[in-house]
């Protein structure tokens, strides 16, 4: 005989005095929260039937080593309030659960239980599909943190800052790009009288601002990230000299004023390892088409190359000694055929080369040119001892010939410039 006060459940007979649900269409239907969750049916009972909870919601929904001892109605208040009221009223959502919850108390109970819980877990998942994502704005809004987040200070000295009108804790300069900005919005104003063109027209205005704020930190990051302040302030000099890079070369340098157009949409580093990738595929290439020049003569082993790298260079020098050779007798053939047409007249083997070149540039005979050459010496001679001469030039000299004669005899050391 069950004892009295006590209440058991229909269908299995457990004790079921903490909680038991009962059935609203049938009549001393209670059965335990095991069976009900599983649907057990006695009698004219089905599972479908209305049931309500006997115990009155004193029991606790997270079982008893749940922290705060949060009670099934309780809970229940607690969801009504955040439907109600919104998430994050948490002095409503208190007061609406009850006089023993304090808003501290609400807010990390649900927290706990409902978002980090296992609850949360169960219904929260962790990426959520067929989120939109605005593409039309990817550096954030009016309110983005590159805009608002200043960049770290210039490390640099007093005198630089006053300089460039810099200031180092609001990371702004006293003169900013395009330092009129500021009047697109100064004069805006929200009023209720304001018609929709008004508004449009007050948000373009705000649109326009925001961009050029956008440009300014555009141009800021690129001097932060090219280091042109420094190269302003004649430092990347030095940071270059300590720094040893390889040396640029002429095809190299044009490349990038080709390229200088794309630096904005990389950056300072990002260049760099472009350009130093390009070399690095360049020196393999060459490195490709010597290994297959290796192939072609039949090399197959590194230790080969140097022998036949020795023995190339011992052919390419005997070549480069007989081209010389032949090109140093073709100078004297040449020099020979210059003279060849005034070496049989008379005076001729008195002549150094530079003569025989200045009479064959003059069209002069050897025996006219020496001639000449002995009455202007003579003539100079007399004037330095001091006797009066009187030139004894032949006919056949005129003042163009004479001339070129005398400038070639003052620049040979024959007679001095005074006397020329």
């Amino acid at each position: 005989m069950a004892e009295l006060g006590k209440k058991y459940c229909v269908y299995c007979l457990a004790e079921v005095s903490p909680l038991r649900f009962r059935c609203t269409e049938c009549q001393d239907i209670e059965l335990c929260p095991e069976c009900f969750s599983a649907g057990a049916e006695i009698g004219h009972h089905r599972r479908y039937h209305g049931y309500q909870l006997v115990d009155g919601g004193r029991f606790t929904l997270w079982g008893p080593e749940a922290e705060g001892g949060w009670t099934s109605r309780e809970e229940q208040l607690l969801l009504d309030a955040i439907e109600q009221f919104g998430f994050g009223n948490w002095e409503d959502m208190a007061a609406h659960v009850g006089a023993s919850r304090t808003p501290q108390e609400v807010m990390e109970h649900y927290v706990s239980m409902y978002i980090h819980g296992n609850l949360g877990k169960a219904c929260i998942p962790d990426t959520i599909p067929n989120r939109v994502t605005d593409h039309t704005c990817p550096s954030g809004g009016p309110l983005s943190p590159s805009l608002t987040t200043p960049l770290p200070p210039l490390d640099i000295s007093v005198a630089e800052q006053q300089q460039l009108g810099y200031m180092p804790l609001r990371d702004d300069y006293e003169i900013e790009y395009d330092q009129d900005a500021e009047t697109l919005i100064s004069g805006l104003s929200v009023n209720y009288d304001d018609d929709d063109v008004e508004i449009e027209l007050k948000r373009a205005h705000v649109d326009m601002y925001v961009r050029k704020l956008r440009e300014r930190q555009r141009r800021k990051n690129i001097a932060r990230d090219y280091n042109l302040v420094p190269a302003f302030l004649g430092k990347d000099k030095k940071e270059r000299e300590k720094a040893a890079k390889r040396k640029i070369t002429k095809e190299e340098r044009e490349l990038r004023l080709k390229l200088r157009p794309l630096y904005q949409f990389m950056s300072c580093k990002e260049f760099d390892d472009l350009f130093e990738n390009m070399h690095k595929e360049k020196m393999l290439r060459a490195k490709i088409r010597e290994l297959q020049r290796y192939r072609r003569n039949g090399i197959t082993k590194m230790e080969e190359s140097a022998e036949y790298e020795a023995a190339r260079h011992k052919r390419e020098k005997r070549k480069e000694n007989r081209n010389s050779a032949g090109a140093k007798r073709g100078r004297e053939d040449a020099k020979d055929g210059e003279f060849a047409a005034m070496e049989n007249l008379p005076g001729f083997e008195l002549l150094s080369d530079r003569e025989k070149a200045l009479c064959s540039s003059l069209n002069l005979s050897p025996a006219r040119y020496v001639t000449a050459k002995t009455i202007i010496i003579k003539d100079h001679l007399q004037k330095r001892q001091g006797i009066p001469s009187k030139s004894r030039l032949p006919s056949y000299l005129d003042k163009v010939l004479k001339k070129r004669i005398l400038t070639f005899l003052t620049e040979s050391g024959w007679i001095a410039r005074d006397a020329s």
